[in-house]
């Protein structure tokens, strides 16, 4: 049966099989009521009836009073199709033996089909013996079965409140929620340790709780990590830049569906590069996703404009969207499934999508687990690659380095070309070159190049044949070279008008 919490169903499997009895457990405060409860209003939607039974002290007015502030909370259906009931005076007043008849004449008098008994603890400290509490739960479990009755039992972990042998025993499965510090960041994180029949997805996933409620985020690894069936395959076409001289090197453009890196030091022109990609498309009527951490959306727009794009003309017409994020406590799955659903959006209006991802520390920065970033990135260009977008990542190098290193080994082997962006110092002059390092499954041109940013755009010299040791920043010349930047120069210079002194007209005379 489904939960009604997103992508639970996905960790367990399915969902829960309809009569069981499951225990959710966690420190106070880690989201186990609302999880509860968004099961409980999800199945209302479907014309079920649930029964939420709080042993705690706190009345049930006082739960349901901020409750209502969640989205998916509908007070229409309280008492109707999601009732509350008070088991605290219940349990108080009369004998355990007298409460589980209790539990199963509310089952019955509201024909429910899911239950929710809030405080487990509260029962077993009420139990004289382990005997008489193993009975409480087998007494749960034939309830459960025979009146096809889902039940949830949630009951808080600390210090001295931990799982039993009996609970794990007696129940079909556990889920358990909780949380730690990642430096000042407080992580949160879902785990099935145990679903009888099921063959469950395991390890931890980060949570986080919204509006919305109670949302999980499975690991990129394991959401995409297998071979999946996608689309069937298009016939790959190239997919310029729009700088004719950096299109020659790649003879045509990148390759439609594949994953290009562009490796330079901050400045060097990837984001430029990375705007001039996605508004070729946009001419061609392709779609084109921006997705960055460093510079919001009106920062993009005038800094494409400096550059003769008009960046903004293609924002409004829809044809590329601006997806910004700060680079601050996000986390890294939530952001590769908020990128995955905007690609399979655009491609809905076009089959080619080209997608820019400015900033993959951005994504590394998100890792709770650091180790982790090779393989989410491995997972993550399966599925680019599965849903055939034509993507570009940008990736920052050390300034001034004489051995420039691919910050990271697992991503170099996972793309298909290899954009290489540098400064070098020359004649006590910075420079910019441009170089491609690897292009799979085409040709390209090898040669190292210089080039610059200008109003108009990128402009792109030819081979630098005159010096040598370019790559490691600290070139040597070989024979007298004419650098772009000052053949751009000697071009923009005025001429300079010639005047005839009077010595000189005078000795014509003569």
């Amino acid at each position: 049966m489904e939960t009604g919490v997103p992508r639970l169903d996905f960790l367990l499997n399915g969902g829960f099989f309809q009569g069981g009895v499951y225990i959710i457990q966690g420190q106070p405060g880690m989201g186990k009521t609302i999880l509860a409860n968004q099961c409980c209003y999800h199945r209302a939607t479907l014309g079920e009836t649930s029964v939420y039974i709080s042993i705690l002290a706190e009345t049930t007015g006082r739960m349901t009073g901020y409750m209502t502030s969640l989205d998916f909370v509908d007070e229409n259906v309280i008492g109707k199709k999601v009732i509350y009931v008070s088991g605290y005076q219940q349990l108080k007043e009369k004998k355990l033996t007298e409460f589980k008849e209790f539990i199963r004449l509310v089952i019955k008098e509201h024909d429910a089909k899911f239950l929710v008994i809030d405080g487990l603890d509260v029962i077993k400290s009420l139990c004289n013996s382990d005997l008489e509490y193993r009975e409480f739960l087998h007494s749960l479990q034939s309830h459960a079965s025979l009146l096809s009755c889902t039940t949830l039992l949630l009951k808080p972990t600390g210090s001295n409140v931990e799982l039993t042998y009996l609970e794990h025993a007696l129940s079909d499965g556990v889920i358990d929620i909780i949380e730690w510090r990642d430096g000042a960041r407080a992580v949160r994180e879902i785990q099935i340790l145990k679903m009888r029949g099921s063959n469950y997805l395991k390890g931890g996933h980060e949570v986080e709780i919204t509006s919305n409620g109670f949302i999980i985020h499975p690991r990129t690894e394991v959401q995409f990590g297998k071979p999946t069936e996608g689309d069937t395959q298009e016939h790959r076409v190239r997919m310029a830049f729009g700088v004719k001289q950096l299109d020659d090197m790649l003879h045509g453009g990148l390759l439609s569906g594949s994953l290009t890196t562009m490796f330079g030091t901050p400045g060097t022109g990837k984001t430029s590069l990375g705007l001039s990609f996605l508004i070729a498309g946009a001419k061609r009527g392709e779609q084109g996703i921006y997705f960055g951490f460093y510079e919001t959306p009106p920062r993009l727009i005038e800094k494409a404009a400096s550059l003769g794009l008009d960046l903004k003309k293609y924002v409004d017409s829809g044809l590329i969207e601006l997806q910004w994020q700060a680079s601050v406590e996000n986390i890294a799955d939530a952001l590769a499934e908020r990128l995955l659903e905007g690609i399979r959006e655009n491609r809905r209006k076009n089959e080619k999508v080209r997608v820019f991802i400015d900033g993959m520390s951005g994504f590394r920065r998100s890792m709770a687990y650091p180790e982790r970033f090779g393989s989410f990135m491995a997972a993550l260009s399966n599925e680019l690659r599965n849903i055939q977008a034509t993507t570009l990542f940008s990736e920052e190098a050390e300034f001034f380095s004489s051995n420039p290193e691919f910050p990271n080994r697992e991503l170099g082997s996972v793309v298909d070309n290899v954009i290489f962006l540098r400064y070098f110092e020359l004649r006590s002059r910075i420079h910019r070159l441009i170089s491609i390092l690897k292009m799979r499954d085409s040709s390209y041109e090898s040669e190292i190049r210089e080039f610059i940013i200008t109003d108009k755009g990128l402009v792109i010299s030819k081979t630098f044949e005159s010096a040598e040791a370019l790559l490691t920043g600290h070139p040597r010349i070989t024979h007298q070279i004419t650098p772009v930047v000052e053949t751009q120069a000697k071009k923009n210079k005025p001429k300079k008008k010639i005047t005839k002194t009077k010595s000189v007209l005078k000795a014509r005379k003569k």
